[in-house]
């Protein structure tokens, strides 16, 4: 996390990490003391509304799942994910490999695929089109499951809170403009992406959740390999499960990409720095980062203007969502 100061100051940061949080709602950062002084002028407008929102993330805790039990400790394994991965004999196996310290330095050429497995039994995964469609907005991870018909012992939620949580958030935004309702495609600009990289599998279940929409992702970060900026990747399936007789198996060799749900094009680099590039061809309805705090730091202020040029500052700052129901993140609706 960045000193929320950073560019306000005439003095540059203090070298490291961040790490002095404001007292008051615990959700921006700063380098030092000074910093925080010299902040307080923007902040104070904002600090009661982040303290509200940081108030949420206690629900993030409050989840359904029986897997979520600690296993017995094991010094065998260098972190407490790769001994819960253990333990339901998913360490180091397809989409998982991504969620442990063992498998942060996949070769990225391999890695970024949308190929990759479950390496769960069909009745343990989304592996196929749903039974029945969305009949309403769900809103919580125990409607998703009965609804996927996946057993509360399903681990899958730790792979699909990527692309759920986007669900949730255009779910919000249909609450503040109509824009979504009955397009047939969407377009997201996803910033910041890093292990996700590795699941991009797991976004076809976008195509459950938004049926009959086309949906175009940016991702757009520093950690997408430079050999594949400017890729882009269609989804036309969902990840397989690992059952031999399942029908998922039967739309691997598929190449028809005209009914292609979702399609990710790779950025490397700053969102700051593509962000001309990218509204070439692209205009967002939904602006999404992950654990970014977008609305805390002014520097994101620019950026924030030049793709919502019609509106003010303080207005788009205002318009930031925060996400309790999936993952920890802010988010512009255009």
């Amino acid at each position: 996390m960045e000193c929320a100061a950073k560019g306000l100051a005439a003095e540059p940061c203090a070298g490291g990490v961040a790490d002095r949080r404001c007292g008051g709602c615990g959700a921006v950062a700063y380098c030092s003391r000074v910093h925080q002084i010299i902040h307080w002028r923007v902040h104070k407008e904002e600090c009661e509304r982040f303290a509200e929102q940081m108030r949420h993330i206690n629900a993030l805790s409050q989840f359904p799942f029986t897997f979520l039990e600690p296993p017995a400790l094991n010094h065998e394994f260098p972190s407490a994910r790769c001994l819960f991965l253990q333990s339901i004999k998913l360490h180091q196996k397809g989409l998982w490999k991504s969620e442990c310290i063992c498998g942060r330095d996949v070769a990225p050429l391999k890695g970024l695929s949308v190929e990759a497995e479950w390496n769960l039994q069909s009745s343990l995964c989304p592996c196929a089109e749903p039974k029945n469609p969305v009949s309403s907005a769900l809103a919580s991870w125990e409607a998703y499951y009965q609804w996927r018909s996946l057993p509360l012992h399903s681990p899958v939620a730790v792979l699909l809170h990527w692309p759920l949580t986007l669900y949730h958030c255009v779910q919000l935004s249909r609450t503040q403009t109509p824009r979504y309702d009955g397009q047939d495609t969407l377009c997201i600009h996803y910033l910041g992406p890093e292990k996700e990289l590795l699941q991009l599998a797991a976004f076809g279940e976008l195509r459950a959740l938004f049926p009959s929409v086309q949906i175009h992702i940016e991702l757009v970060g520093p950690e997408v390999p430079k050999s594949r900026d400017g890729e882009v990747v269609n989804i036309s399936r969902y990840a397989c499960c690992s059952d031999k007789s399942c029908c998922c198996k039967s739309s691997i060799g598929s190449k028809d990409l005209s009914c292609t749900a979702v399609t990710l094009k790779l950025w490397k680099g700053f969102y700051h720095e593509r962000c001309s590039d990218i509204l070439k061809d692209s205009v967002p309805q939904l602006i999404f980062a992950p654990n970014a705090g977008v609305a805390a730091y002014p520097s994101w202020m620019p950026t924030i203007i030049q793709v919502n040029p019609f509106r003010q500052p303080v207005a788009a700052e205002n318009n930031a969502l925060y996400v309790p129901c999936y993952s920890n993140c802010f988010v512009f609706g255009m």
